[in-house]
């Protein structure tokens, strides 16, 4: 593919002052990911119609939609303990101008993420991380005269949720709108910085999800897992294969007759039993499934609207079973959350339960071989980023290379289909293409 080349870099502050000063996060933002995740979009040529230009206007609307998020201008900061804080200081997000001879004809239809990376702003993490921005957008623009626009958020700072809710925003503001929702910036309301009131009763706490991963049997550390090459495969379900898939698992011995499994549930354990066949796992082999929960509105009070920060957790079902996958959902109540930040509010050391989240790092759990993670987009607002040029005519992860990530989205164009954005090592790769259609 033609080379990118970085024709400008911006800093963008605030439009206008905002509030300056050290901001506590909750436990939850603490923990997991806490580097970037990266997602990108691709647009046609801007109509004639559209006057302005692109870079000035997404440099301009940018400004404005800080001053409303200026929590994304700052910076984080170490405490002792491994721990976080937010440090806002209007320091500024970065936007990067980009040029490239490719053509949108030259991205294999956007089904292999590997040839977005150059499309993506790039992040030093062996920067002190009181330099690096928690925010990051690059706007290529294209032969062909269509555009990308690649962001990176810091997980440590928002949820998927929040960071699409801060993209709506900026595109409403770069259509000259007002904002819909006015985002809600105190994590006090998840205890963040505070102590939690007594528990009436004292709960028993599991604690799986801060547990180590298990290991392949026989090995005692995942080093040599770690290092094994990978490669990221987008895979789409017809809405007929999803159908097919859902009405074999809801007649199982599994299946709850007075529910139904979702189909998140349903598509997530015929990913994870695919992924141990794909691998060739032993019935001897433990293997844990790590899916993320939105606790929104399963804490009392439920958050605020427009809630900024991190509320989906990380939990973890031990079984290739749909049902395991439901219960772990379903535990998910306002006990569990509160007594999980208990739990780290508690814990010495958070160090543990940071994923750094980037290839050749050996600190951090690693969910790859005979792990898995699936993550849902499912359910958020992820399509109709208007910056007053039109829609992206597609959206999706950025890059997603680390060993047993995968995430599950809507596919824009095809009414009840799914796409799978899954990574896994290249000797497994093929094996798990063909039992995840063949096995439906």
């Amino acid at each position: 593919m033609a080379p990118i080349i970085i024709r400008n870099t911006y800093t963008v502050v605030p439009a206008e002052p905002t509030w300056t000063g050290r901001f506590p996060l909750a436990e939850w933002d603490q923990v997991g990911t806490i580097t970037h995740v990266p997602t990108i979009y691709f647009y046609d040529k801007p109509p004639d119609s559209f006057q302005g230009n692109v870079v000035e206007t997404l440099k301009n609307s940018l400004s404005r939609a800080l001053f409303h998020f200026y929590p994304l201008a700052g910076r984080l900061r170490w405490l002792p303990q491994d721990r976080l804080e937010l440090d806002c200081n209007a320091a500024g997000v970065k936007l990067m101008e980009a040029e490239s001879e490719a053509e949108l004809i030259d991205f294999n239809n956007f089904l292999g993420a590997a040839e977005f990376e150059k499309l993506v702003p790039q992040v030093n993490y062996k920067s002190p991380i009181e330099t690096i921005p928690l925010f990051l957008a690059q706007v290529t623009k294209f032969k062909c005269g269509r555009i990308s626009l690649s962001v990176k958020v810091s997980h440590a700072v928002v949820d998927g949720q929040s960071a699409l809710h801060f993209l709506s925003e900026w595109g409403r503001i770069a259509r000259g709108e007002p904002l819909e929702t006015v985002p809600f910036l105190d994590r006090k309301v998840l205890w963040a910085g505070e102590q939690l009131p007594p528990f009436a009763t004292s709960p028993q706490y599991e604690g799986k999800e801060f547990e180590e991963p298990p290991l392949l049997i026989g090995e005692t550390d995942c080093v040599e897992e770690r290092k094994k090459e990978t490669v990221v495969a987008m895979l789409r379900l017809s809405k007929s294969q999803l159908q097919k898939l859902r009405s074999r698992v809801n007649t199982s011995e599994y299946a709850d007759p007075a529910r139904g499994f979702t189909r998140y549930e349903t598509v997530t354990g015929h990913v994870w039993r695919c992924a141990c066949k794909a691998r060739g796992h032993s019935p001897e082999q433990p293997t844990g499934l790590v899916i993320s929960v939105d606790a929104r509105n399963r804490v009392q009070p439920p958050l605020p609207r427009g809630y900024f920060g991190n509320a989906t957790l990380d939990v973890v079902a031990a079984s290739i079973s749909a049902g395991k996958i439901s219960k772990a959902i379903k535990n998910v109540t306002n006990e569990y959350v509160m007594t999980g930040i208990e739990y780290l509010k508690n814990h010495e050391d958070l160090k543990e339960f940071q994923d750094i989240h980037t290839l050749g790092s050996t600190e951090g759990p690693f969910y790859g071989n005979p792990n898995l993670g699936l993550v849902s987009w499912l359910t958020l607002p992820m399509y109709g980023l208007d910056f007053g040029w039109g829609q992206e005519v597609y959206m999706g992860p950025g890059t997603n290379d680390l060993d047993g990530n995968s995430l599950l989205l809507s596919d824009k164009n095809e009414d009840g289909s799914l796409i799978l954005a899954t990574c896994q090592q290249v000797v497994h790769m093929e094996a798990f293409k063909k039992h995840f259609y063949e096995d439906i």
